[in-house]
């Protein structure tokens, strides 16, 4: 099942490939989701359809233990706010050369300890899903 074939045999290691590259694709698709939701006033609508069309697509094609790669992909724009608000928390001076420009910033460790239980979670579920259908078969 979901192995790359070579002549005849499907190795053990070629189906541990595909199955993670199914989970990499459903890593894109939270990443694409939670962005999509975060930016809902502007372009989040396009990103969300293109998020459940690429979901859509992977639940009839791919391998359904890799579903839990979403969750992970939700970290990815966690990641992203930890690092813009990386001098924060509090109002964040830069030279520039006019002058100076200043923006508040939030506190990021709180977006990076949210981010990485979710990235956590989403790689250990799939991790034990895997072991657990490499088991049955």
């Amino acid at each position: 099942m979901g192995g790359i074939v070579h002549g005849n045999i499907v190795t053990a290691r070629d189906r541990r490939g595909a199955e993670w590259g199914w989970f990499l694709a459903w890593l894109a698709v939270g990443g694409c989701l939670a962005l999509g939701l975060a930016a809902l006033l502007s372009v989040g609508v396009i990103l969300v359809v293109l998020a459940v069309g690429a979901a859509v697509f992977l639940l009839r094609k791919g391998h359904r233990t890799a579903v839990v790669g979403s969750l992970a992909g939700l970290a990815l724009p966690l990641f992203y706010l930890a690092y813009l608000n990386r001098g924060g928390p509090g109002t964040v001076c830069h030279s520039t050369a006019g002058g100076q420009t200043c923006t508040d910033e939030y506190a990021p460790v709180p977006f990076l300890v949210v981010g990485a239980l979710l990235f956590a979670a989403g790689f250990l579920v799939f991790l034990v899903l895997d072991r657990r259908h490499r088991g049955t078969n």
